[in-house]
């Protein structure tokens, strides 16, 4: 074999229906040696992190500046930081697994370790997530464009501050037309790597709003018109602590990418880079993350909302103030526009397996393709006109969907280690993360229910 066949050729064959509508990437393959090659061009290191970064930040970082409220500062930013290092650890353990069974995704692991009950759990857990996922950014571009209401208050969209109220900068209308004209065209895509110019423009958005972010809450430090947040939560009773558990889910959907990793390990040109990849992106996104946090928490203090970009809606107290609130939620809507096709890639694909398991890949069936999109598309619309805001919806996807394909999942393969490939301190982790992930989750829906029936009581 020749060192272009080497470099090119990759040890993640699926040949059974496992590799087709069920788990594979949306990609062409044909055999070189007894063995899959791509027949496109390998996807770029760069292109690769700035994809998955893309799929980690999405629409997380816009509740976390209230997950600070909740925590105070130095719990808040020691949470962000384990949950990223956890993160790192169940893709590698995951990684690791995969190239032991020979497997190139996420479901045929699973598959390798639980038969097809595994596969289809895990399948319809994506799905579950990721259609929450996407309601969340849908609510972020509605609450940006057409205002929300919160706390007896109605904080006006940007259309709504510009024009005024009127039936065409209706919630319903605006997010109707960002579906059609944005959403449906982005998603039409059938591999990763052609989202590679707007990923890469979308954490360029990401760190925009960080700096203008930044700049103001500095600015009005400098100033004398803010005081530093505080740093430990305020505990006075059994409700405000079981509060403090509602925050773990929300941390952890914003790191939640593992559906992603293989479809990007797929199309890079070596698959020793996948480790790197997933490293240099964590790092990015947490730098991120604890950056936005800690600053708009600065801002806005105790009145930060459970999405912070609804705060930027009235004066903030400095020169160009409205310029910049514009400028601030303007970019971060159009950078979860961006991410949206990043995370509809694995929704497609896990529910095409799901329900066309034994058929023909997705990629080679243009009416299958449309169809689901459409249906897809359509459910996530409608489910973002009845949520009422993200804190609910990442609560329901942390505390269920995302523990299990991030924590649980990868931990429960390893445990079962059917080639052999853990050591005594990967299990170790593995049933800490376990446990870690079901008590937190089990708390948190226990602490939410709570929370709600002294609210309606």
């Amino acid at each position: 074999m020749t060192r272009g066949t080497r470099e090119t050729t990759r040890e993640h064959a699926e040949i059974s229906d496992e590799s087709t509508a069920t788990t594979a990437p949306l990609i062409s393959i044909k055999q070189e040696h007894g063995r899959p090659s791509r027949v496109f061009p390998t996807a770029s290191f760069a292109g690769a992190v700035f994809t998955l970064s893309t799929n980690i930040i999405g629409a997380g970082i816009m509740a976390l500046p209230a997950a600070m409220r909740v925590l105070g500062l130095v719990p808040g930013i020691i949470l962000i930081i384990s949950v990223a290092i956890l993160t790192d650890a169940s893709i590698e353990m995951l990684i690791r697994c995969s190239r032991a069974a020979n497997k190139s995704t996420y479901g045929g692991v699973m598959g390798d370790a639980f038969r097809k009950i595994g596969r289809r759990l895990l399948q319809i857990t994506v799905v579950l997530n990721n259609v929450g996922i996407l309601t969340v950014y849908m609510i972020i571009i509605g609450d940006v464009l057409s205002g929300t209401s919160a706390s007896g208050a109605h904080h006006f969209g940007l259309l709504e501050g510009w024009f005024g109220v009127h039936w065409w900068n209706s919630r319903a209308l605006v997010l109707l037309v960002t579906t059609v004209a944005i959403f449906a065209p982005l998603t039409c895509f059938k591999r990763v790597d052609s989202l590679r110019i707007t990923s890469t423009a979308s954490v360029a958005l990401a760190v925009f709003f960080v700096v203008i972010t930044a700049g103001i809450a500095i600015f009005k430090l400098a100033d004398g018109t803010i005081q530093m947040p505080k740093l430990f939560p305020h505990l006075t009773d059994l409700p405000s602590i079981l509060r403090l558990f509602t925050v773990v889910p929300v941390i952890a959907t914003s790191y939640i990418c593992h559906y992603n990793v293989h479809s990007i390990d797929n199309e890079l040109h070596r698959s020793t880079q996948i480790h790197r990849v997933v490293r240099i992106s964590l790092t990015l996104c947490s730098a991120i993350y604890i950056t936005t946090s800690f600053f708009a928490f600065l801002l806005f203090g105790e009145s930060t909302l459970d999405d912070v970009l609804a705060n930027f809606d009235s004066d903030i107290g400095i020169p160009y103030g409205s310029i910049l609130n514009d400028a601030v939620r303007v970019s971060y809507s159009l950078h979860v526009m961006l991410v949206f096709p990043v995370i509809f890639f694995s929704l497609r694909l896990n529910l095409d397996g799901l329900l066309f398991h034994n058929g023909t890949p997705l990629a080679s069936d243009n009416r299958r393709f449309a169809s689901i999109t459409i249906l897809l598309l359509a459910v996530i619309y409608l489910a973002a006109n009845f949520v009422p805001s993200i804190w609910d919806a990442f609560q329901i996807t942390g505390a269920t969907a995302v523990v299990c394909i991030g924590f649980i999942f990868p931990a429960s393969i390893i445990l079962k280690d059917p080639h052999g490939v853990a050591t005594r301190g990967d299990k170790v982790i593995a049933i800490f993360m376990i446990v870690v992930a079901l008590a937190s989750s089990s708390v948190a829906m226990y602490s939410d229910i709570c929370l709600q029936n002294r609210k309606n009581p």
